[in-house]
């Protein structure tokens, strides 16, 4: 009697794996169906879950990554075998450097069928080890709750980054009733989230003796939550403070203690701090090449304290006086829980100030031909510095650091460390999703326009009122940069001689659609397709010879400066 009732409470893989996604509180999937994963897709049919259907499959990850920047929550994907899974490879790459947190669920072939180059086999446990933080093959349905248990966890603490699951199509049509719960049993995982709290003493007592110290932060706070614990410490001491491109938004732009994004396109006053300070304080940071330019000549009279949740990272790149591995909302919360005299820095704060009032970022206006960096000052006064902005890759994604007034943590969705053309317009789809009731704008150039704008085509069927603008430069304006200055203004493939025309291919999507070439009715025009309710495509034809600076040449000390007068 007892077998027959199991029977009758048995389900197969399929049902099995969306009743695990709903155990976790999955909102929606991104994802595009395929044989190996259609029996997923029919119980996706009859349950709770969407599924975004993308145009493509890397589509579907960077919706996720910006879904997942935006909210905090893990995103999840589900594509089929073969080149459906092989087609996410760059997005979950980019979310491991960027610490994203995301579940990649890939078809696979029958488990018989595994090894023998079957139709649409490719070995997703093989390519993606380096770029995930663990992936898992499923062999028996029983064991499939625990995997997406484990791979959850997994993704979600210690450093973020993604998982996937290599799901054989066999495993979605056997029946099994194994227990669905949370429980995670994982003796060689436990990540370090509470820093030492004689390292902490150690830093705060290096602090009070200091007399040039900043802080650093990077997206290791945005990840942490730590946002509010960061201004309060920064503050209590009034500490000059750089953030890397992917801390932007932690403090608001105007703080007094701010002084910029460090790095290759940062502003004076942080590149000048990071070389001369005493003291580093580094949170959420991995010290990355566009961040310490020559890490040989970096910050070369200072000591280094890093908080880092991975303790790869401390180390890695620059030699550090104060290992500090943790959780970076708990480190600045053990920071702000030791009462310590503030430093006595009050000339180098003034000189800190100083340098930001008399070097801060600039460009000549030009009466004939638009200026990309003033295209972002006037959609930041459009959205009031409130939007949440998605970059794609490329020169508008540094004017947008630079010039847009970010205020709040997770604001700025940008690929950081892999670069990644084509990531603008799915991440801003992902991101639309995550908020849906915020205001959401993205800034694309015409070469990673062209990559990825067959997910235009999802904006109308779900309602997502997101502005495009398409800083069209008509080059792939960043190589372009780097071959004007440094190989002898051979613009070897990086000018676009033809181009598609973007307002009929935004009409073909039933986009509204709006072209700017006039200086002089450029906030005008911006402010009433600001106005215009729903999704829309706005080209903005600026100077094709504009450079993004200041410019560190690479491998040069963080103090040569290019474009600084």
């Amino acid at each position: 009697m007892k077998q027959k009732l199991d029977a009758e409470h048995q389900q197969n893989g399929a049902d099995l794996l969306i009743k695990c996604l709903e155990n976790q509180g999955v909102e929606l999937i991104f994802g595009y169906p395929g044989g190996s994963v259609l029996p997923l897709y029919d119980s996706l049919y009859d349950e709770s879950i969407p599924n975004i259907l993308t145009r493509h499959e890397q589509g579907a990850v960077h919706a996720a990554e910006g879904y997942a920047k935006a909210t905090g929550k893990p995103g999840v994907v589900i594509v089929t075998s073969g080149p459906g899974a092989t087609n996410v490879v760059t997005g979950i790459a980019d979310a491991m450097i960027d610490s994203v947190p995301l579940v990649v669920i890939t078809g696979q072939v029958t488990t018989p069928g595994i090894g023998k180059d079957a139709f649409q086999e490719a070995d997703m446990l093989g390519i993606t080890v380096p770029i995930t933080k663990n992936n898992y093959q499923v062999r028996d349905i029983e064991e499939l709750p625990r995997i997406v248990n484990e791979a959850f966890h997994i993704a979600t603490t210690g450093r973020k980054g993604p998982v996937l699951i290599d799901l054989p199509k066999d495993i979605t049509t056997l029946k099994a009733n194994p227990k669905i719960d949370n429980v995670v049993q994982l003796e060689s995982y436990q990540p370090t989230t509470t820093p030492s709290i004689l390292q902490i003493e150690r830093l705060m007592n290096l602090l009070k003796k200091a007399k040039k110290p900043i802080v650093l932060v990077g997206g290791g706070v945005v990840a942490a939550n730590g946002g509010k614990e960061l201004r309060q410490f920064v503050e209590k001491y009034q500490l000059p403070t750089v953030s890397t491109l992917l801390g932007l938004g932690l403090l608001p732009y105007d703080h007094p203690n701010f002084l910029g994004m460090g790095g290759m396109h940062g502003t004076y006053a942080a590149n000048m701090a990071m070389m001369e300070t005493d003291l580093l304080i580094n949170i959420g940071s991995r010290f990355d090449d566009r961040l310490a330019c020559s890490p040989d000549a970096f910050a070369p009279h200072a000591k280094v304290a890093h908080i880092d949740v991975d303790p790869v990272e401390i180390g890695k790149i620059i030699k550090t006086d104060v290992p500090i591995v943790g959780d970076a909302k708990i480190a600045l919360e053990q920071m702000l829980s030791i009462e310590v005299e503030a430093p006595e820095c009050q000339e180098w704060r003034e000189l800190c100030e100083e340098r930001k009032v008399k070097y801060p970022l600039k460009y000549e206006r030009d009466e004939e031909i638009i200026k990309p960096q003033e295209v972002v000052e006037i959609v930041g006064r459009i959205t009031e510095g409130k939007a949440y902005v998605v970059t794609d890759v490329g020169q508008h994604q540094m004017w947008a650091a630079q010039y847009y007034p970010f205020q709040f943590p997770k604001q700025l969705i940008t690929s950081g460390g892999l670069g990644t053309m084509g990531y603008g317009i799915p991440a801003g789809v992902g991101v639309k999703f995550g908020k849906p009731n915020e205001s959401v704008v993205v800034f694309v150039g015409d070469g990673g326009f062209q990559m990825t704008n067959q997910e235009l085509a999802i904006l109308n069927q779900n309602n997502l009122d997101i502005k495009f603008v398409l800083m069209n430069n008509q080059s792939l304006g960043m190589v372009r940069q780097w071959q004007e200055k440094f190989f002898n203004e051979r613009r070897s493939q990086s000018v676009f001689h033809e181009q598609p025309d973007f307002m009929k291919m935004a009409e073909a999507y039933g986009i509204a659609n709006k072209k700017i070439t006039e200086p002089n009715n450029l906030e005008k025009e911006l402010t009433e397709a600001f106005a215009t309710p729903g999704p829309m495509l706005i080209e903005v034809m600026i100077c094709n010879r504009e450079h993004v600076l200041p410019m560190i040449p690479a491998g040069m000390p963080n103090d040569q400066m290019l474009g600084v007068d």
